[in-house]
């Protein structure tokens, strides 16, 4: 890099691999919590999963929100799913990773500590990793906020004139 000119990077690189890395964001500190998987399949998704389940035991429900990637919607994880009620799952439509929070989260912390990081293996990666997301929870993690409520999706929904809500009312007497 040189003051006044276009960030430059070399074409040719050395590929060392992938690294699966599962993330969770507890929108109650904002902090992230991060593994690497060995391979981006069921069984080490599941590992990761359990893993997940231990750092939140005392939690009465687990919220998944999640793509549709093969690990996700293999037949075992969703056996899995099916018998531990305390998880809830719900999958992100294709196209839409801007729904998952952990997906902007993942953006946030690549911008941080990805961008023009090289490897000069796997393991250093999977090393960078686990030493950056507890640090990206020090100095960047802050609770998340919803500032957009119901009312104002209905005020845009009206404003659009796409009225994209029905009402439901129910009298319990």
């Amino acid at each position: 890099m040189q003051r006044g000119q276009i960030e430059r990077r070399e074409f040719e690189y050395k590929r060392h691999g992938t690294v699966s890395f599962l993330v969770s964001f507890n929108v109650y500190d904002g902090k992230m919590w991060g593994c690497c998987l060995d391979a981006n399949d069921h069984e080490h998704f599941l590992w990761g999963v359990r893993q997940l389940q231990r750092r939140y035991a005392r939690a009465r429900r687990i919220h998944l929100i999640m793509d549709n990637g093969s690990s996700h919607i293999d037949h075992h994880t969703k056996a899995y799913f099916a018998t531990h009620p305390r998880i809830r799952v719900l999958y992100t439509p294709a196209h839409a990773s801007w729904l998952n929070q952990a997906e902007l989260l993942l953006r946030a912390f690549s911008d941080k500590y990805l961008n023009r990081f090289e490897p000069e293996s796997r393991q250093h990666l999977i090393d960078h990793l686990n030493e950056s997301w507890p640090e990206y929870n020090q100095y960047f993690a802050h609770p998340f906020v919803w500032s957009w409520t119901r009312r104002h999706m209905y005020a845009w929904a009206e404003k659009k004139g796409t009225l994209i809500y029905t009402k439901t009312y129910a009298t319990v007497h």
